[in-house]
């Protein structure tokens, strides 16, 4: 199990974001056109993730607050031609789906999105991340905390819940 600390917020100027990385020597991974795949699940969430670089079957646990957050994430890696998509919607049921093109990039344990989500608009998530248990939760808030004060997001622009849960509001 992997465990982040992660904010998403609102961003205008995605533009600037990507300035800053650049400046920081982010190493970037490309960008992924991703469709994320929710399904009807009682405890957390599963969400299957298809795209030209990320393929994922993803199910998770976080609380829904605005601000830095872990999750508890339990990770499988898919094939881009799988089957699973049918099974899973047969056995449980599709709750949303969520398209959106991502810009990728990391620097050491913290995964930086770019995001332009349709239908809500264009998002920056930070995702510091501790495979091992080696580096602990207070220094991947920390993290978090320098890249929100680094990338000057404010309060307001911060967002508690999933990609999936806003869209099911509107």
């Amino acid at each position: 199990m992997l465990i982040n600390v992660e904010f998403k917020a609102r961003c205008s100027d995605t533009e600037r974001i990507r300035k800053i990385l650049y400046s920081l020597k982010a190493e970037y991974k490309g960008r992924d056109h991703q469709v994320d795949i929710y399904f009807n699940v009682p405890n957390g969430r599963l969400k299957l993730r298809k795209g030209n670089i990320e393929n994922n079957l993803i199910g998770y646990e976080r609380e829904d607050y605005a601000g830095s957050k872990q999750s508890n994430i339990r990770l499988f890696k898919t094939e881009s031609d799988s089957t699973l998509e049918d099974v899973l919607t047969a056995a449980l049921g599709v709750k949303i789906t969520v398209d959106k093109q991502r810009d990728i990039y990391f620097i050491d344990n913290v995964k930086f999105h770019v995001d332009d989500v349709r239908g809500l608009g264009t998002f920056v998530e930070v995702e510091a991340i501790d495979k091992d248990g080696s580096i602990g939760k207070e220094k991947l808030q920390e993290q978090c905390k320098n890249y929100r004060t680094l990338f000057g997001i404010q309060n307001d622009d911060m967002i508690a819940e999933s990609y999936s849960d806003l869209l099911i509001k509107i």
